[in-house]
């Protein structure tokens, strides 16, 4: 048991991302190998689910390009992803969003959750 241990950590990243939750809307900069050449790639949408435990977590994003819905799972300790932005706080009462499949539009849209910063 100790030889996996062992191995997870030497492969762990270390690296501290933001917190977030279904239904956030996040921006991940994820590099890509195409050849010899390097280069990131920014991928913005919605997180529709978060699976697994500790550094185990994988989370979901959903995006529109061009009327079709894409989704892309993520490792949250993957050596590929550079940063992790929360660009909007959503508000939604559950925690897998699977229903934003179907549907369309202005049905799709996630409320943004209201923060209040008292200085």
């Amino acid at each position: 048991m100790d030889l996996i241990k062992v191995a997870e950590e030497a492969f762990a990243t270390g690296k501290e991302f933001p917190r977030f939750k279904s239904g956030d809307t996040v921006t991940v900069a994820y590099r890509i190998k195409e050849g010899n050449k390097e280069r990131v790639q920014q991928y913005r949408g919605v997180v529709i689910k978060i699976s697994g435990h500790l550094n185990k977590k994988r989370f979901t994003v959903r995006k529109m390009s061009d009327n079709i819905g894409v989704e892309r799972i993520f490792p949250v300790e993957s050596p590929f992803i550079d940063s992790i932005t929360v660009n909007k706080v959503g508000k939604v009462r559950r925690a897998k969003l699977y229903y934003l499949r179907g549907l369309t539009g202005k049905k799709a849209r996630i409320k943004e959750k209201r923060v209040n910063t008292k200085a």
